[in-house]
């Protein structure tokens, strides 16, 4: 009896052992697909346009010798307003790197130079009758700035500062009443300074319709600068009938305001 009991249980054990070895497995979940970070890290090119203008414009003239006194009689002006504005566009190149990607410090260089249509010329009539008009253009102006800015995800925030350079075209033209050239002097050349500023960029999804060219990103920005390129003092000495000489300073200070779109590679 001992024997059968035995043997009916490890029957029963067997039994069970098979049941569960035919029960199927519990597979184990998916491992989860990672979501790709963003990083602003990478190479970059693109274009811009925008908007620029003067802010200290005021062109001052003085007599070299005190026989050139019509500043102090009236007859050309001590000082003119000579604001400028006009349309910006260009292109720029660039590097960033993201310290962390998702949101994180990110810091750059950047490259860009521009037509500018700056471009006025004015004139007055003094107290006997003298004209005296004023010129100055602006053909492009150029940067070489560091980027410093924090990124929140696809938004960059940024400040950014560096070296500035513009060609300039400067003239000065003196008439007597007759309209006879008693003066006249004209400059051009590159002026160099510095340029300040900040904006906020925005990274489309990879396959927006922009992205015509397979880049990593496609980005959009708005920014404005201030830019300073000193004083010019232009001489104008005398032509014609005029005796002696006058100089005239320039000034070269300005911002603009632009929007960008980049392409960037990398990451």
């Amino acid at each position: 009896m001992k024997k059968l009991i035995l043997s009916a249980t490890a029957f029963a054990a067997l039994t069970a052992t098979a049941s569960a070895a035919d029960l199927p497995r519990r597979a184990l979940p998916p491992a989860p697909i990672p979501v790709p970070v963003f990083t602003w890290t990478g190479a970059y090119f693109g274009i811009n346009a925008g908007y620029i203008t003067s802010t200290q414009d005021s062109v001052r003239t003085a007599g070299v010798f005190p026989f050139n006194n019509g500043v102090r009689v009236g007859n050309r002006p001590a000082a003119l307003p000579l604001p400028q504005d006009g349309f910006t566009g260009g292109g720029q190149i660039g590097y960033n790197y993201q310290f962390t990607p998702g949101s994180g410090f990110v810091a750059g260089v950047e490259v860009d130079a521009g037509y500018t249509d700056l471009n006025r010329t004015r004139s007055v009539v003094g107290r006997a009758g003298g004209i005296s008009t004023y010129r100055q253009a602006g053909d492009f102006l150029g940067t070489v700035r560091g980027r410093v800015g924090y990124a929140f995800d696809r938004v960059l925030v940024y400040g950014t500062g560096g070296f500035a350079y513009a060609g300039e075209k400067y003239a000065g033209l003196f008439q007597a009443r007759g309209g006879d050239v008693t003066f006249f002097g004209n400059r051009a050349r590159v002026e160099t300074g510095y340029a300040a500023g900040g904006g906020i960029e925005y990274a489309l999804p990879t396959d927006s319709f922009l992205n015509f060219v397979h880049s990593s990103a496609v980005t959009v920005k708005a920014e404005a600068l201030y830019y300073d390129l000193g004083q010019r003092t232009l001489a104008l000495p005398a032509t014609g009938r005029g005796t002696g000489a006058y100089v005239t300073r320039f000034q070269n200070e300005g911002v603009l305001g632009r929007v960008g779109l980049n392409y960037k590679f990398g990451s």
